[in-house]
């Protein structure tokens, strides 16, 4: 049975790693810089570290789940530096293709494998294992660790080469990002024309504009309920992501530059780690009203 590690035990990596634990019969070694995290991940039956080198030396299989480009980057190379050959680091983090793409080969020099597999679902898919997950590496490596992944999820694919997750990712989140400013816009307008918010959402949620980010975001916008299952900021740095990319390949992704464009004001509000749907607030305010 293998020796596995989870590094980076936040909104989505603690339930993450929990169900690694309950599923797949392994021992697994926790490590978050939080200290509730560690003591939540221990309470569940895992085994909490506050050393990351206690990880990379003793686990095969080490999860990563982690909020920044630089943050995966350093890891991963601590890993290199620190752990021992035949290691698989799989990065549930939503990172940067080509950090993921320049990582590759320095990892296959240290005798290692990395396997970048971004998630889709938020934490409501996290704590029921229910989430969408995308991989992209050496596809040998992710036969040997997909029933692992799958503990996580409900539906695991195979996208491609290194990076190919990364990549399918971001189109997710360019499409959940278009949807979330579209029903932030969309609800503002009703209700500025006189509509109940909740009478619209019960006329036209099983209709064509039906959509998961309508069904999961609307009721907590009209409760005002903005605490974070899904923190704009891990959003936004998608959508950076998304444009650095496309900068890189010469295409214009303008819906997506929206997108961004909105989440920046959220930034400069100081609004950055509420939920995804608190992007609803810079519609209400540009239209004067509130949705409720």
């Amino acid at each position: 049975m293998k020796k596995v590690g989870f590094i980076g035990m936040g909104i989505m990596g603690l339930p993450m790693a929990t169900n690694i634990l309950k599923k797949s019969g392994c021992s697994v070694i926790g490590f978050d810089v939080v200290e509730t995290s560690r003591a939540k991940f221990a309470e569940a039956g895992g085994i909490a570290t506050a050393n990351a080198k206690e990880v990379y030396e003793n686990c095969e299989v080490i999860f990563l789940c982690l909020p920044k480009n630089e943050l995966v980057e350093s890891t991963v190379k601590d890993i290199i530096a620190q752990g021992k050959k035949g290691t698989v680091i799989i990065d549930f983090s939503s990172t940067f293709p080509g950090v993921i793409r320049k990582l590759y080969p320095e990892v296959k020099a240290a005798g290692m494998s990395l396997i970048d597999s971004p998630v889709s679902g938020g934490e409501t898919g996290a704590v029921a294992g229910t989430l969408v997950v995308m991989c992209g590496g050496d596809k040998e490596v992710f036969d040997e660790v997909e029933e692992l992944i799958a503990c996580v999820g409900s539906r695991v694919t195979y996208m491609g080469s290194t990076g190919c997750g990364d990549v399918a990712k971001l189109a997710n989140n360019m499409i959940v990002g278009c949807n979330l400013i579209a029903v932030s816009e969309a609800y503002s307008f009703a209700v500025k024309a006189g509509l109940n918010p909740e009478v619209l959402f019960n006329a036209i949620k099983d209709g064509f504009a039906q959509n998961a980010v309508m069904d999961i975001k609307v009721p907590k916008i009209i409760s005002r309920d903005f605490s974070a299952s899904a923190r704009i900021a891990v959003h936004q740095k998608d959508m950076r992501n998304a444009a650095q990319l496309a900068e890189d390949m010469g295409v214009e992704i303008p819906m997506s530059a929206l997108v961004l464009n909105y989440m920046n004001r959220m930034e400069e509000a100081g609004l950055i780690n509420e939920d995804q749907c608190a992007l609803v607030k810079m519609f209400e305010k540009d239209m004067d009203v509130e949705v409720k």
